[in-house]
Parts: structure tokens; sequence; C-alpha cells
């Protein structure tokens, strides 16, 4: 089983990869044409887009792999119950979305107001943003679908198809001088909202002929599930966006820079989002499908240790050569360089969160995650009102470290209580401690040229792989065969 999952893990991670390395084009492209304020928009829209999809599509992503499988497991007209169960939430979610964006037009001076000055003098902003989010909340629960049908080479090349027409549109727009008019970085947001649309059309066409009909009846059963999810999706994403609104609102002057540089420090933290992201994208569908419970704590505590050996191998391969992914963006952007190990951190227990949160969303005790996230977010406001002020941005990327342990502690507490896993914390704790200190002894030799410090870093790389390779008994000769078999095949 566990195989599965690694396989359809590997299948969205190379479409992910690719989708993110196309996708992170703009992070050096847009950090060298414009200015840290400009981009300090950027970053501000890009993570208030979050909260408004959580919102909109209101947990009905979990609640359709969860009734899909339901489905299946009650049996009778299987397809029928489930077209019916797209067509619901398909329908509610796309009407939760034109509303919003209705209510954004007619609202748009109000809207841009609130939202600074620099939206006020420029309200297209938000109206396009709006139309963004409305277009990529229609097309949430279509993926979904083929998510939930296998259909993992179609969900793949739609996502990059999205990505290659955006980065494109974004590259044509600087060649005619587009981002030098005085809509300037609002182009930026034309040439994702033209890809999202594009997008939208090709998705709905490949999930299948279904209207868009409601069954109330049903839509109610499906809001008994997923309304603690969306409550602890909103607190989960505030938490998420939360640090970048308190540096607009709390740091005293130069906000906006601030902003900028954050957003884009944040952004070298790819290769740790790429695989929390890929690893949700085939988790989500497998956990939630009908397992024995023993069979299912067996898999996610299995799962658990592998995620954290991994990630802590990704964390050594970015911390320790940050200066070298320094470069990826502009060079007044990278004196913000040093907080992204705190960043890559905060990464990782959010993907730690995300394992522990499978057990309750399978046994329909979403209540759960509203706790979580909640206790989440008041760490994240109490300490970014507590240290941003006097720290900025190094301020913010601590609040959210420190908010995303305390949500790990208190998922680990509910799951000891409620649902005992037989998580091997003890493992876990021997690989994060490993990579930390030779994290910690790499910062604290100093060697007399930068080639010498990289490679006795990949030295100690090596060191804690071959560890792990120990530790956890894989035959690494085996697995090779085994993939050189299957290519020539």
């Amino acid at each position: 089983m566990l195989e599965k999952l690694a396989k359809q893990t590997a299948i969205y991670g190379i479409s992910t990869i690719l989708g993110r390395m196309l996708s992170y084009l703009l992070t050096p492209f847009y950090t060298r044409i414009f200015g840290v304020e400009s981009y300090g928009i950027i970053t501000d829209v890009y993570a208030l887009i979050p909260f408004a999809l959580v919102v909109l599509t209101m947990g009905m992503e979990s609640s359709y792999f969860r009734f899909a499988a339901k489905a299946e497991a009650e049996g009778g007209n299987i397809e029928q119950n489930k077209r019916k169960l797209f067509a619901t939430t398909w329908g509610i979610t796309s009407l939760a979305a034109l509303l919003f964006f209705a209510i954004v037009v007619l609202f748009r001076n109000e809207a841009s107001a609130l939202m600074g000055e620099v939206y006020a003098k420029n309200p297209l902003y938000v109206v396009t943003v709006a139309a963004i989010v409305m277009m990529d909340v229609m097309a949430c629960i279509p993926f979904s679908r083929l998510r939930e049908q296998g259909k993992a080479l179609t969900f793949v090349l739609l996502k990059l198809f999205n990505i290659i027409l955006q980065v494109g549109l974004a590259f044509a727009f600087w060649a005619v001088g587009l981002f030098d008019s005085e809509f300037g970085v609002g182009w930026a947001f034309v040439a994702n909202l033209v890809a999202s649309t594009v997008t939208l059309v090709a998705v709905v066409a490949a999930s299948g002929r279904i209207s868009l009909r409601i069954d109330w009846a049903l839509l109610l059963v499906i809001f008994g599930y997923s309304l603690p999810l969306l409550l602890s999706g909103v607190a989960g994403t505030a938490n998420e966006f939360i640090d970048r609104q308190l540096i607009k609102y709390l740091v005293p002057a130069g906000s906006l820079a601030q902003l900028g540089i954050y957003g884009a420090i944040t952004k070298i933290a790819v290769v740790m989002t790429l695989f929390t992201q890929m690893y949700r994208l085939a988790a989500e569908p497998f956990f939630l499908s009908n397992f024995r419970k023993e069979e299912f704590k067996e898999m996610n505590a299995a799962a658990l240790k592998y995620f954290v050996m991994v990630s802590m191998l990704i964390f050594l391969g970015i911390a320790l050569y940050r200066d070298v992914f320094a470069l990826i963006v502009g060079s007044d952007f990278r004196e913000g360089i040093h907080i992204l190990p705190v960043v890559l951190g905060a990464n990782i227990l959010s993907g730690v969160w995300l394992n522990l949160s499978f057990w309750y969303k399978r046994e329909e005790k979403t209540k759960f995650a509203l706790w979580i996230t909640l206790t989440g977010l008041l760490c994240s406001v109490g300490f970014g009102v507590l240290l941003i002020p006097k720290m900025g941005y190094y301020g913010a990327a601590w609040s959210r470290f420190i908010a995303e342990m305390v949500m790990v502690a208190v998922s680990v507490i509910l799951n000891r209580i409620y649902y005992p896993t037989p998580y091997q914390f003890g493992r876990m704790a021997e690989y994060i401690v490993l990579a930390l200190a030779i994290f910690f002894v790499a910062e604290w030799i100093e060697l007399p040229n930068e080639w010498l410090q990289y490679t006795v870093s990949t030295i100690f790389i090596v060191i804690y792989l071959c560890y792990a390779v120990w530790r956890e008994k894989i035959d690494v000769k085996a697995m090779f065969n085994h993939i050189l078999r299957r290519g020539k095949r």
C-alpha cells in the first residue's frame, strides 16, 4: 500500500516539480523587473488568494474524496451517486465564486481602500484578482474529480498547461512593455487570470459532462462533514498569510518593501514546498479511502516517519547552500536570506501537521481541525504582534514557525487521546537531531573559501543520507534494479 502512495506521490511530484520550476521562473524575473515595494504587492495578493479559495471552496474538496469513498463502500449505483456528489459540490462552490466576484465588483472601491493606499489608486487590481479567485474556485472540484478517478496524467498536463500559459504571458507582457505602463504590476494578475480561465474550460471538459445541479438534501449531509473543515481551513490559511498582513500593518515604515523581501525569501523554499504539496496531492485521497483501522494506523505512522526523514534531507540541501539559492532573487532581496532555515522549518512542521490530520478526517471528527488551527492562528497573531514591530520580517518568520510547532504539538496530544497511532517519534527525532547537528556544525566551521565550504556541506549531506539508508535498512541496489526493470517495460 505504501508503494502505491509513493507511486502517486512521484506522479504528482514530477508534475509539481516541473510546474513549480516553470512558475518559479517568475520569482527571479519579477524580483529583477520590479522593486521591493512593487513585488510586495504581488506577495500581498498571492498570500490572500489561498485564503479566499479556502473560504469559497468550503471544505468541499476533502468532502468530495470522503463521500466518494463512502459511495463505493455502500454499493448500489456507484457512478450515479458519484455524479450527484460531483454536481452538488461543484454547484455550490461555483455559486459561491460567482457571488463573491459580483460583490467585489459592486464594492471594489471600498475593498480597495481596505487593502491599502496602493490598491485604492488601482481598484482594477482587486477586480482582476477577484476574477482569478472565481475561476480557480470553479476549477477546484473538477480537478478533485480527476484525482479521485486516478486520472493523474490529465491532472498533471492541465496544471502544467496553466503554468506554462501564465509564465509565457508574463514574459510576453514584459517584452511589449506592459509592465512599464500605468497598470504596471497589474499585468502579472492579468496573465494569471487568462491562464486560469482557459484552464477552467479545459478541466470542465476533462471531468465529464455533468450539469451544475445541487442536491440540497445531500448538501446538508456534506456540510455536516465539511463545516469544521471550512472553519479550520479558514483559520489554517489565515495562519499561513497572517504573517504577511501583520508585516503590512505593523511595520512602522517601508512595510511593502519588507513584505517584498519576505515574500521573495519564502519563494526560495520551493523544494520543501514542492515536496509537501506533492505529498498532499497523493496522500489525501489515499488516506481518506476505506482502510481497516489498524492498517490505516500502520501506514500513517510509516508515512510520517519517511516524510520527516526526506524533509530533513531537503532542509540540509537548501539551508547549507542558501547563498547559492539566494541568487534566484534580485540583489535587493537577498538581505533576508538568513531567515530561510526558519522558513524551511515552518514548512516541515506544516507537512507533519498535514499527516497528523488524516486520522480525524477519516473518522469524520473534523471538529479537531478547528481546535488545532485556531490555536495556531492565535499563536501567529500573538507572537506576530509581539515580534514583527521590533524585528520586521524576521519576527514574521519566527512567529509562523512557533505557530506551526504548537499546531503539531496539539495534533499529537489529540491523537494520543482519541486515536493512538504508533508514530515512531524516537526514529523521527533521530533524523531531526542529526540534521540540525549537521546544520549547526556546518555553520560553525569557517573555511577559507566557499567552494571548500560547499564540499564539506556535501559530505555532511551524504553522511545524513547514508545514516537514513542504514537505519531504515533500505536496499538501494534492489530499489534501482526495480526502477530499471520498470523502465524497460
